[in-house]
């Protein structure tokens, strides 16, 4: 059980002293080589790109942060596959790990939490893919008994190559990799929306940039003198010297008779930019959180209804994709490394909001049961986040 860290101060300065900007001139043509290199396994540049995305776009470092925190805000709890004594000693061993573990940021050591930072660090995958947590392990004894408790030490994703299909640790230098063992690397896979959204991003700040180019050329209205003086004369000059001290940022001088008039070729009268700008917008919107009402209507009753059910089923899903992850990669070895044992019976779970339309479960329950359909009662408890009596006299007679 490994109780050091790979990941050294050394090798955290290295990469902080590159002094480059990794969006500041992302065009079409590097952003389809980065995301290319990293289906191929070099997950550097395109980590570092959706890191600078996530931060410098005003929408994307909105609803990400929605999304991580309404899901590391979510209650948790220990379920049991049965009311036995050995179930019940699994799960005090693993709300004891749980209540006491800590977390950390490995690349900037100021971020520090418990659980909470956890889950909301294991859910960079949903837009990066992959969130990597290096596991160190943290034996200790209380009341003449073995326990344990661990610091889960959060690496960016650039630190990491996928060359072979399995995740391997970078060294310093680049020098050596390190292949991620089971139990000593937490890995959460999730969507890997930052793909999608590093696309929309670059064709909303290219038409933004544009849309800020004729702001600036055209914000303020322009002067026109026309005058009946001849070209270069002295009349022709003291025209031209009025046009110039009207401060405009644009201003022309011109013989009766000429006439100088803009094209538009857009042919309707309106800048392009605001409606590229805000479908991006709602794409990104709508990849993070859900149905965008103003695609539904905000006045639409129903589309209000929709959005809501699907950001549940995010939700859900989110919380199914923490607790699975935590089930198989920590419940296992913590279990295995105290008590020997190869199949638990007590299991992580993080609850979703209830916001389930009970009548409608209840109602499917008791039309299976009516029908004869086993049901598993630990899957109702679940489903409905109840725990187990703790002995036969702690329950509900009919």
């Amino acid at each position: 059980m490994k109780t050091n860290t790979y990941v050294t101060p050394l090798r955290r300065d290295s990469l902080a002293r590159l002094n480059w900007n990794p969006i500041r001139s992302l065009t079409p043509t590097s952003l389809a080589r980065i995301l290319d290199d990293f289906h191929a396994g070099k997950l550097r540049q395109a980590a570092l790109v959706w890191d600078a995305i996530e931060r410098r776009d005003d929408l994307l470092q909105g609803v990400i942060s929605k999304r991580k925190k309404s899901i590391s805000r979510l209650d948790w709890e220990i379920l049991t596959l049965d009311n036995s004594e050995e179930a019940a000693r699994q799960k005090e061993l693993l709300e004891q790990f749980y209540n006491h573990l800590s977390c950390i940021n490995a690349y900037d050591e100021n971020e520090r939490g418990g659980l909470p930072l956890l889950i909301r660090q294991m859910m960079d995958a949903v837009g990066k893919r992959y969130a990597v947590h290096e596991i160190v392990f943290k034996p200790f004894r209380k009341d003449g008994q073995s326990l344990l408790t661990a610091e889960f030490r959060f690496v960016p994703l650039f630190f990491f190559e996928n060359k072979d299909g399995r995740l391997h640790f970078v060294g310093d230098k680049g020098n050596k990799d390190i292949p991620l063992s089971s139990d000593e690397w937490l890995i959460t896979t999730g969507d890997g929306l930052m793909e999608s959204c590093s696309i929309a991003y670059l064709f909303k700040h290219l038409p933004l940039r544009d849309w800020l180019i004729y702001c600036e050329r055209n914000g303020m209205p322009g002067v026109k003198g026309i005058t009946q003086a001849r070209p270069g004369s002295a009349e022709w000059e003291i025209a031209r010297e009025a046009v110039q001290n009207f401060g405009a940022e644009f201003h022309a001088l011109m013989s009766a008779g000429t006439d100088i008039q803009a094209i538009d070729i857009s042919g309707k009268g309106e800048l392009p930019y605001p409606k590229l700008v805000e479908r991006m917008d709602r794409a990104m919107a709508a990849l993070w959180r859900g149905s965008d009402l103003t695609t539904l209507g905000r006045e639409n009753a129903v589309g209000v209804t929709q959005q809501r059910n699907e950001r549940d089923l995010l939700e859900e899903d989110d919380a199914q994709m923490i607790s699975d992850t935590l089930n198989d990669q920590v419940d296992r070895i913590v279990l295995k490394h105290l008590e020997k044992i190869e199949f638990p019976k007590a299991y992580f779970h993080l609850k979703p909001s209830p916001n389930k339309n009970l009548n409608n479960d209840l109602a499917i329950l008791k039309t299976l049961y009516e029908m004869n359909i086993p049901l598993s009662l630990n899957d109702i408890r679940e489903h409905f986040g109840i725990n187990p009596p703790t002995d036969k006299n702690d329950t509900v007679q009919k």
